[in-house]
């Protein structure tokens, strides 16, 4: 319980941890999905200066697994056109056709932070039993170290009861 100073009447500030409202199992599978796609999207941003949309599963028997697709061109030009909200489109109709094989699945994406003016990565992560997870990392290019410089990541986690994706009760289709 909080008191009107935000306090916790144990002392602890009055910001519950996400891990305190999911089971342990979900925050497994959540924390799993959030370390290997901001993992992935940084070595990709490493190796190549940027990154593809994709998306991580936890499989039934707790194996991750990576699900990509490919780009459609956008003019037929360079390999840097292409509708990457197509791509995250193709990766959510891709896991909801196949969610029962798995328990929990994330999509890794390249955002812009508008008000920082910041480029980042950005993980949406849904377990089956209906909590999410968002987290976003900000980075940018040092350009004398010629190094990606990544900034502290936001966080957020809550309960729905269905928002379309794992959820297997619902009839709910984008």
């Amino acid at each position: 319980m909080t008191d009107h100073t935000g306090q916790a009447a144990d002392g602890r500030s009055g910001q519950e941890s996400w891990r305190d409202s999911v089971s342990e199992a979900t925050a497994t599978d959540l924390e799993n999905l959030l370390g290997t796609g901001v993992s992935a999207a940084q070595e990709q941003l490493q190796r190549n200066g940027g990154f593809l949309p994709f998306a991580l599963t936890v499989q039934n028997d707790g194996e991750v697994r990576l699900v990509a697709v490919s780009p459609d061109d956008v003019g037929g030009g360079s390999d840097a056109d292409f509708d990457a909200d197509a791509m995250i489109r193709d990766l959510q109709a891709l896991l909801r056709q196949n969610r029962d094989d798995f328990r929990a699945a994330a999509v890794v994406c390249d955002i812009l932070l508008v008000e920082e003016d910041s480029d980042a990565i950005h993980v949406a992560a849904e377990h089956r039993d209906g909590s999410l997870f968002a987290a976003v990392l900000p980075y940018a290019a040092n350009a004398t170290t010629q190094t990606w410089e990544f900034g502290e990541p936001g966080r957020g986690c809550q309960r729905a009861h269905h928002l379309g994706g794992l959820d297997r009760t619902s009839s709910h289709e984008d």
